[in-house]
């Protein structure tokens, strides 16, 4: 049941994404965020019936002059805010409408803001053609939640916001990656201490594509990350587990929750990238489990990937009782799990501390796999890659899936890997090509 809310009251609330309602006022609700961040959002009806919820602004404590939209609200001013624009709904404005095209014509104009141009540039390009636009918004300062985009307090767009997004210069960019390199992404919270090229390599990228969408829409004259050194990208990892540490990983696994103990075991067996399990829809996989279908949209080559499951990976995916769209959640299906920090350092601390990481996985399963004599074309569809054996002009022509090699390989694999933790690991017989 909605309750009444008071100031003190939203001040005390703790971070968990949730919304609240306040009884004080119909339709008005405060959302917060993971990070604790609280603002108010107006939820009602457009006079089509349609239902919409409305971002009204930021909570603050401190008095407020004149209640307006995007600026920070006491619960009081929220409350007098909400009331007017239910007031206007109550006349048949279509108030969601109006705010839209208001945003519109701001965005639009010669002196676009930066929060604007970043809000456009997700909606319109990362949300439509990119496969993480999460961890884009993230690193330019905007939090995804459902439909809504969310500031994040000391994050580049909350820093910038109200800038005229030409006026944004090579300076201003180069201050901000060597920041990002040396102390961490504004408003992210820093997991490494120490300067780190990856954290100055992915703004870079996030902003040279910010602003060359940007040009490419004519809303600034020149892209301002021209001109500025590129950022060398780190050396390539060689890291592979050894079959004691393969058993270490999946005994450790087996401490974590379930679900996250088979999406680890799953990413081993399958060879799959991170998001491509954690993020498995009911949807993608068949009825019988013994196939699981990943769409382009999240792939990275962007191309739909059949992975054929082992008998060993049916087992684990038919022992999560789960409802919903995602396999792997804590929350009913509504949103996936996350492979955290914490997890992490548990997996490497369990397996010898050896430095190695999730992505690792991915190339142990590669390279066991060889080790077993499986053929590398092969073992590239099973990753779904598309260089080396099926890169070029082979395949370009060689449009085969190998659907029963592909079955066969990662049967095998699952075998060996099975082999390994009973301690008994399978003998290793070289599959020789068809002719």
């Amino acid at each position: 049941m909605a309750k009444v809310l008071t100031a003190r009251g939203i001040e005390k609330l703790s971070r968990g994404r949730r919304e609240i309602p306040d009884a004080g006022c119909p339709g008005l609700y405060v959302v917060v965020g993971d990070t604790g961040h609280k603002s108010f959002a107006l939820r009602s009806r457009s006079p089509t019936g349609r239902t919409f919820k409305l971002t009204l602004g930021k909570f603050t404590a401190l008095e407020v002059d004149a209640p307006a939209i995007g600026g920070p609200l006491t619960l009081a001013a929220a409350r007098q805010l909400a009331t007017a624009l239910l007031h206007d709904r109550a006349r048949g404005i279509d108030i969601a409408g109006r705010r839209r095209a208001e945003k519109s014509a701001l965005a639009s104009g010669n002196g676009a803001t930066f929060g604007h141009a970043v809000e456009d540039f997700i909606r319109q390009y990362a949300m439509r053609e990119t496969r993480g636009p999460e961890e884009t918004a993230r690193l330019l300062g905007l939090r995804m939640v459902t439909d809504e985009l969310e500031v994040i307090r000391g994050g580049i767009v909350d820093r910038w916001r109200d800038r005229a997004v030409d006026e944004i210069t090579s300076d201003d960019i180069f201050a901000l990656i060597e920041e990002c390199r040396e102390r961490g992404v504004p408003g992210i919270e820093v997991r490494n201490e120490g300067p780190s090229d990856n954290r100055a390599l992915a703004m870079f990228a996030r902003l040279s594509k910010l602003f060359g969408w940007l040009l490419s829409k004519r809303r600034i004259k020149a892209n301002p990350c021209i001109g500025i050194a590129r950022i060398k990208p780190p050396k390539a990892r060689d890291r592979v587990l050894s079959d004691k540490e393969i058993v270490a990983f999946w005994n450790a696994a087996e401490q974590e929750p379930p679900v996250f103990c088979a999406a680890l075991k799953l990413l081993l067996l399958t060879g799959q990238r991170l998001t491509e399990v954690t993020d498995m829809c009911r949807s993608e996989l068949s009825d019988d489990l013994t196939t699981w279908t990943i769409p382009g949209t999240r792939t990275k080559n962007h191309r739909e990937h059949v992975v054929p499951l082992s008998p060993l990976a049916r087992e684990i995916l038919s022992a999560i009782p789960t409802a919903g769209e995602f396999v792997l959640t804590t929350t009913n299906g509504r949103k996936p799990i996350t492979i955290n920090s914490k997890i992490r350092d548990r997996l490497t601390a369990a397996t010898g501390g050896g430095g190695w990481r999730i992505h690792d996985l991915r190339r142990t399963t590669v390279t066991k796999m060889a080790e077993l004599g499986i053929r590398p074309d092969v073992i590239e569809l099973v990753v779904n890659h598309v260089s080396g054996h099926r890169g070029g002009v082979a395949g370009v022509y060689n449009r085969s899936e190998m659907l029963p090699e592909r079955r066969a390989a990662l049967e095998r694999w699952s075998a060996h890997v099975q082999g390994l933790i009973d301690g008994k690991a399978a003998k290793v017989v070289l599959l020789r090509a068809e002719a």
